[in-house]
């Protein structure tokens, strides 16, 4: 998908595979800019995205050592239903955290 989408309304979604089975919540966005723009690069699912996104403090305060997760390329997820992200590839091929 090319365009703008607000991450605002991304954070939080279910993120579900090609055969419908959900992944886990997108959590966390990994971006890079490129001239006056911010581009995604990373998407991060689960919660590994969610510790992340809420830092070093919210790990030790809830006693998690290392959060399972997954990280997906831009290129990875489907956002034309941006209500209901899908991944464009295996759920095995993408990174695990």
């Amino acid at each position: 998908m090319t365009g703008e989408v607000r991450l605002d309304r991304l954070v939080g979604r279910e993120v579900y595979t090609a055969n419908h089975r959900r992944l886990g919540r997108l959590e966390e966005f990994r971006a890079e800019r490129r001239g006056t723009s911010w581009i995604i690069t990373e998407y991060l699912i689960g919660a590994a995205g969610l510790m992340e996104r809420l830092g070093l403090g919210a790990r030790l305060i809830v006693g998690i050592k290392r959060p399972t997760g997954y990280i997906a390329r831009w290129d990875q997820l489907d956002l034309s239903n941006p209500d209901r992200p899908t991944l464009t590839c295996a759920a095995e091929s993408l990174q695990r955290r």
